[in-house]
This record gives structure tokens, sequence and C-alpha cells, in this order.
């Protein structure tokens, strides 16, 4: 059976930010590194958008996506912490104080120490960064690991995320994966049980459907018949192949329309039960339960995020 092609697998349940100026684009990278002494390069139209960030927090680190729609060079990344690259798509230049860049279009791990990473236009990085206290004892020197290994880590945590039922379980998975890789620098080796995560055909199917027709209303019957099973062989195994059922991905694909609009809101009077109303969450509360379940955040929270980097990018302009 065939895998679906990773660059096309998107995390959307966790974007952040979305067609970012270059300003917002490096308040959000400092603010989400924790590191104030980033700088954002482009060689393009600054008016231009740059690209998108996605997140994936837990208390051990976080998960970081950016997506580029132009040529960025990031200046001023001096990390305290190792960092585990995977580039889904396009090519990442990388290199240190000392060190001659190096290409790279798969997967590595960098650092600690200054850094200055060059995407090219349309390129997608997934970094892994570990909190302090999640890293290698002090004095133990890390092992050289090659690529497919750091990428026989990351590739199933992003084959898998987007079936994450909710926040706890996104930041669970994120600890995980974090764990693994810890252990891979200290032991050389890869834990069992990393396989890629491969989808039946049906399932697949179903999957497509729910996230391609964002009118369409949930009907399990109809959504048996595209796939090519049964009612009830469709909801099995897709709760086993994913561990959701076919409502609950369908309800979670409503909540990140929903989100993507949130996120993109710069409005002065945001029209959240709108926003709900259009994806069939006729009552709001119930719809704002769902939406903190699932992202670990209120929608006005959300807003306010945006809207707070927006004034952070101002005030960094105006400086």
């Amino acid at each position: 059976m065939s895998r679906e092609p990773l660059a096309t697998v998107e995390l959307d349940g966790f974007l952040r930010l979305n067609r970012a100026s270059l300003a917002e684009f490096q308040a959000a990278l400092r603010l989400l590194a924790s590191l104030p002494s980033i700088q954002c390069h482009s060689t393009d139209d600054s008016d231009l958008a740059v690209g998108a960030l996605y997140v994936v927090s837990s208390d051990q680190g976080k998960v970081l996506c950016l997506s580029v729609d132009q040529a960025l060079t990031i200046t001023g990344w001096d990390s305290p912490v190792t960092l585990w690259l995977r580039v889904l798509a396009g090519r990442v230049r990388i290199g240190g104080r000392c060190a001659a860049p190096v290409v790279h279009t798969e997967a590595c791990c960098v650092g600690p120490g200054a850094l200055t990473v060059r995407l090219a236009a349309g390129t997608r990085l997934v970094m892994v960064i570990p909190s302090e206290r999640s890293t290698l004892p002090e004095g133990q020197a890390s092992r050289c690991v090659s690529s497919s290994m750091v990428r026989c880590l990351i590739d199933p945590f992003l084959l898998q995320a987007r079936f994450f039922l909710d926040s706890e379980q996104a930041e669970t998975r994120t600890r995980q994966l974090l764990a693994r890789l810890v252990e891979l620098e200290t032991t050389g080796q890869v834990l069992g049980g990393q396989a890629l995560p491969t989808l039946d055909r049906r399932v697949k199917r179903a999957i497509d459907w729910i996230r391609r027709e964002s009118d369409w209303q949930f009907d399990l019957h109809s959504l048996a018949s595209h796939a090519g099973a049964s009612e009830r062989n469709l909801y099995y195994l897709m709760k086993r192949e994913t561990g959701v059922t076919p409502y609950r991905f369908y309800q979670h694909c409503r909540l990140i329309r929903v989100r993507r609009r949130l996120v993109d809101c710069q409005c002065e009077v945001p029209h959240i039960s709108h926003y709900a109303a259009d994806e069939g969450f006729s009552h709001l509360g119930r719809f704002a339960a769902l939406y903190r379940e699932h992202f670990g955040e209120l929608p006005s929270e959300t807003i306010q995020w945006r809207r707070a980097l927006l004034d952070r990018a101002a005030g960094r302009q105006a400086s």
C-alpha cells in the first residue's frame, strides 16, 4: 500500500500564525523560541507575506514548523540546546560560528551554539526544540546520529498529529517524541515500534473526503459508500488505524477551519459566533468548550495572541 507523501501532511490543528509579515514572523519566532536575539531577513519585498508557523508545545519542549513562501535568512539563533530538524519540502542551509554552511534536504541535529538558518522559498521545516532540562546531562557528549534515525522518530509523530484527540494528547505525544530524541542522542539507537504508519485505502478515502468537502454534512452511510466499506467496517477501521471515529475526525476538521479564520482575524470586532455557525456549531458555549479541549485555549485567546503579536511587531519596527 502506498504511503501519503509526507510533504503533504499538514499540522493544521497547530496553526499559530498565518500569512505573517516579516516583522510578525520575527516577533513570533523570538517569542516561541525564547530567543530575543533572532533576526529575520528576506531578499523579497518585506510587505509580502512571509509564511506560517505551527507549534505543538509541552513542558519538555516543542515542535515548531516554519512554512515560508519566500526565501528567508534567520540569524541570531543562539541555541543553548541541540535542535532536531526535519525538512518536509524545499532546502535549508545551516551554518555556525566556525563551520561552513551545510545544505539539508531531509533531517539532522544541530547545535547547541549560534546558528544561521537559510530557507529557500517554499520550504517547510520542522524544528524539535527541547527545554534545557530535557537535554543530555551536563558533561555527557551526544552521539553522532544519522539523518534516517532522526527522520524515523519525527515522521511518525507528524503523520499521527492530524489525529490527536485533544491538546492533552498532543502534549503527551510531544513529550514522548522529545524523550525518544534525547535517548537517541544518548545511546545512538532508535527505540523500537517507530515504523511509519500506513492507512487502509478505505480509511484514506474517508479522510480525504472529510477534509476536502467543507460543506458536507456528516452522514456515515454516504461516507462509507464513498470509502467502499460498510458503516460498521469503516467505523472500526478508522478507530483502529487513527484512534478517532469518523465523526470525531469530522468535528476536528470543522474546528480546524474555524481556528484558521481566528488565526487570520485582524478585525476590530471578531465574529467568533459567525465563524462557528458557518461550520455548524450552533451553541457558542459548547463550541468554546470543544475548541479549548482541542487547542488548549479559548477562541478569544487565539485572536488575542495574534493581536499581541501585531503590537509587538509594530513596536520592534518603531524602535
